[in-house]
């Protein structure tokens, strides 16, 4: 059965009400309602508007006060590229000189509303209805984006100067949505990008961060990009959009700006060319971006570094420095990974809060917590001490670092 409640939302009585709503509250959500409802509105309505300010809410993360002027679907939202990194993707285009792009699989239109704020004359093509009419309401403010319902295959691409796809990767159902990881299985899929790309048209492609080194084509720029720790994206970028000499990047944004960090080689599993060395000085926890991009290595080089383990993405440093691409930790004692021990030192040490991090390791750290922590103080009473575990292997031995994280600047 199609979903009805965004056209409850865009009738004139909806649109009037979700506007004079508060700034949704979970814990007013009931009250509101039955207020609503006894004030003549229908169930049906009420619920809809409902859906859609909480929706709103949600989005401020990634749209900030652009959230209260649009709407959304739920799963739009969940797939919509925030609006900081799309601002990023547009540029690409201002700057490649690329006036007519066509947006195929627009989602809500996060990417067109980037595009038309740099005066990019966009189409934005989107399959399913409800989210073309999300679309269509959120770029009504930019006369140059035109939204248009079909498929991104099926879209005449004659006169556009590029292309931007952002391929759905979730099936969705009654119970929600379910990711997928083959990106054959995408809508569309990567074989129709690359087809794009080999017939000359300027191409982006925004793909999930787990996308596999191998399954890239050989003839672009892949580009990991996380947004405060949270790796949200790997964008492929082809033709006169990809950069010369970068075939791998990791960018991270942050509070402090973004930095980025490339390389113009493919990557090779085996040619992690940094040293091995023990656990000394202070701790590094590469960025996800830099983990995704193979780029842990170069980061222990900047770092004059080395790695624990060849297969695990710490790195130590005998002096601190600071780079954007690694949280830091100060290494305070290396132990050996022994729960009963581990129990008697959180204890002696009057430890109530546990910060447990993990790599390399088949450790449950909430689990873990729970029983190194369970009665520890005196009459089962917890301590007052804070402090940070990082498990993980040094070749065949598994330890238990415990560590003081660097205070970022």
């Amino acid at each position: 059965m199609p979903d009805t409640s965004l056209a409850h939302v865009l009738s004139p009585e909806g649109w009037q009400l979700l506007n004079s709503l508060p700034p949704y509250l979970e814990s007013e959500s009931l009250k509101l309602n039955t207020d609503l409802r006894k004030a003549g509105h229908s169930p049906e309505l009420v619920a809809a508007v409902l859906t859609q300010a909480k929706l709103r809410m949600k989005a401020r993360a990634k749209f900030g006060p652009f959230a209260e002027h649009m709407v959304f679907t739920a799963p739009g939202l969940e797939q919509a590229t925030r609006l900081n990194v799309a601002a990023l993707h547009a540029r690409r285009y201002q700057e490649a000189g690329l006036e007519k792009v066509a947006d195929l699989g627009c989602g809500i239109g996060a990417d067109s509303l980037a595009l038309a704020t740099l005066d990019r004359q966009v189409t934005a093509v989107e399959l399913d209805e409800i989210t073309a009419a999300a679309a269509t309401i959120n770029l009504m403010p930019w006369p140059e984006a035109t939204v248009v319902q079909g498929r991104a295959e099926e879209f005449d691409l004659t006169g556009f100067d590029g292309v931007w796809l952002d391929p759905a990767r979730r099936t969705t159902s009654t119970s929600g949505t379910t990711r997928i990881f083959d990106p054959e299985a995408f809508s569309p899929p990567l074989s129709f990008v690359e087809s794009l790309a080999d017939s000359g048209l300027p191409v982006g492609v925004k793909m999930g961060p787990g996308i596999p080194h191998e399954a890239l084509p050989a003839n672009c720029e892949a580009q990991w990009v996380s947004v405060d720790g949270d790796v949200t994206e790997a964008t492929l970028w082809f033709n006169t959009l990809r950069r010369e000499n970068v075939r791998r990047a990791a960018l991270v944004i942050g509070s402090g700006g973004a930095a980025e960090l490339t390389s113009p080689v493919d990557y090779d599993a085996g040619a992690q060319d940094v040293e091995l060395g023990p656990a000394e000085g202070y701790l590094y926890e590469p960025d996800g971006a830099v983990i995704r991009a193979g780029l842990v290595a170069d980061v222990a080089r900047t770092l004059d570094g080395h790695l624990l383990d060849p297969h695990i993405a710490y790195i130590c440093a005998p002096e601190l420095r600071e780079t954007p691409f690694a949280r830091a930790y100060r290494i305070l004692e290396v132990r050996p990974y022994n729960v009963k021990a581990l129990r008697s030192w959180v204890k002696e040490n009057h430890i109530g809060v546990l910060d447990i991090k993990k790599r390399g390791m088949s450790v449950t750290p909430e689990e873990l917590r729970k029983a190194l922590l369970t009665g520890t103080g005196k009459g089962g009473a917890k301590g007052q001490n804070k402090a940070t575990l990082v498990l993980t292997r040094i070749g065949e031995d598994r330890v238990a670092l415990v560590v003081e994280p660097v205070p970022e600047s």
